[in-house]
């Protein structure tokens, strides 16, 4: 599997329904809470160009986006792909 991370918010029904769904696929991911690490959120902005909302997704280092992203990737068909362990060259 990928390596994910999730920055989220305890309070947030969007990164709630975002980790819903990587659960339900198996996926073993890194979450950052960044309101019990606040210090976590200006290292999220700079990896997500500047986005502050939660969650801000990643797939081995490649920002996907929030929830409505990671939903539009299940709806085409393309999350399993990505989340498929990368083979070496």
């Amino acid at each position: 599997m990928a390596e994910v991370v999730v920055y989220s918010s305890m309070l947030c029904p969007y990164c709630s329904r975002a980790k819903k769904l990587l659960k339900a696929k198996g996926v073993a991911f890194e979450e950052i809470d960044i309101m019990m690490q606040p210090r976590r959120k200006s290292e999220m902005m700079e990896k997500a160009g500047g986005r502050t909302s939660v969650p801000q997704i990643f797939i081995d280092g490649e920002h996907i986006g929030g929830c409505d992203e990671l939903m539009a990737l299940e709806g085409a068909g393309l999350l399993d792909g990505k989340l498929e362990t990368r083979k070496a060259s």
